[in-house]
């Protein structure tokens, strides 16, 4: 029961801020779940496939792809995610896990104060799915959030989705689409890689799925809805305390 309610509250954050949900769903394993902390890192991965393309189909009908950053990140972000979940069996992992968090909070509270302080306007700005974006800063980006990503077990939706709002500057329903696209095809190698590990837990991983799927759609429409500047904030402030919950998890609750 514990790990369908994890579902349920992972699923539907995964499709209203674009992200995989292993900040949540990892020490939430752990805490109410009593799950064996490899199989808590690694099992949600399956969930985030499942998850993000249910997200996907919603936020594919409101033309909010960019197809270049897609595959751009794809292409550099997927063998980065095999490499680093190789290299998740020789390393502890607990200080990188800190460092991104701490990265994270660092992201939420410079986003939140961009902001507050940028002038509303009464009509959101128009979408562009044809809008040419820097290469070098997309294969950077792609190479370092995929190596975190499959190190930490993690979709790496939060960190593109940031990455995409503060560096491409891109409006944030479409910084939200093209991270969830993202974070479901680097979940696939994640998954087979950290199987092959024998990370995963497959009946937690398929009571995860099966939770997130509906929850997620639920998540994306929500976020569709929203007006802009309420996302924008609220992304925010989710990154501030995700990050946090996982620095408090890791440094005293693991």
């Amino acid at each position: 029961m514990a790990i369908l309610v994890i579902g349920l509250i992972v699923g539907y954050l995964s499709g209203l801020l674009g992200k995989g949900g292993s900040a949540v769903s990892t020490p939430a394993l752990q805490i109410f779940a009593g799950v064996n902390p490899f199989f808590a890192l690694a099992s949600p991965l399956p969930a985030a496939i499942t998850s993000t393309i249910s997200a996907t189909t919603v936020y594919s009908r409101q033309h909010l792809f960019n197809k270049r950053v897609i595959i751009m990140g794809a292409i550099f972000g997927i063998p980065a995610t095999i490499g680093g979940a190789y290299l998740s069996r020789y390393l502890p992992g607990k200080t990188l896990m800190i460092l991104t968090a701490v990265f994270i909070v660092s992201i939420g509270i410079t986003l939140l104060l961009s902001f507050l302080k940028k002038e509303r306007v009464t009509s959101e700005p128009p979408v562009s799915c044809n809008t040419v974006f820097d290469n070098g800063l997309i294969i950077g980006a792609a190479l370092g959030i995929g190596l975190l990503s499959g190190l930490l077990a993690n979709a790496g939706g939060v960190l593109f989705s940031s990455f995409f709002i503060k560096k491409l500057r891109m409006p944030i329903k479409q910084a939200l689409a093209c991270s969830i696209v993202l974070s479901a095809l680097l979940s696939v190698p994640g998954a087979l890689t950290h199987w092959y590990l024998g990370h995963i837990d497959w009946n937690i991983a398929l009571l995860l799925a099966l939770t997130a799927i509906p929850s997620s759609y639920l998540g994306a429409k929500t976020a569709i809805k929203m007006k802009s500047p309420v996302l924008e904030k609220l992304f925010a402030c989710t990154l501030v305390v995700f990050g946090i919950y996982d620095i408090i998890y890791t440094v005293w609750g693991a």
